[in-house]
């Protein structure tokens, strides 16, 4: 299985990837060096793909759960409420690419400010 990891600084998550075109698209990316945006609790941070939607994409997501943005180019992790998160869902803002599991506890992110560096590389 593929592993990736995100490293903001002081705090680091590993993740697996999925089996999808996303996946494999952005693995052959890396690595990929960004500045992070903050929505809400979510990062999210522009990369230098280009992929549409696929058939399973979707805007509410399961904490862990490590998506692709087709209408930012950019990968976000929710780990909590966003401004349209209803109680108990982390809602992004619109459908994304389900592409890879977060191995470790994503709430940890809270920790990351806006602005921070995140550099992506395979583990």
């Amino acid at each position: 299985m593929r592993k990736i990891r995100f490293e903001f600084g002081l705090v680091a998550l590993d993740a697996e990837l999925l089996q999808t075109p996303t996946a494999d698209a952005i693995w052959k990316k890396l690595p990929i060096r960004a500045e992070v945006l903050r929505w809400g609790e979510e990062v999210y941070f522009e990369v230098p793909v280009a992929i549409k939607r696929d058939s399973g994409t979707r805007a509410i997501v399961e904490r862990g759960e490590i998506a692709y943005w087709p209408d930012g180019n950019s990968i976000a992790i929710g780990f909590g409420r966003t401004p349209i998160s209803a109680p108990g869902e982390i809602r992004l803002a619109s459908p994304c690419n389900i592409w890879a599991k977060a191995i470790g506890d994503v709430r940890y992110l809270n920790r990351v400010p806006a602005g921070a560096p995140v550099n992506v590389s395979p583990v």
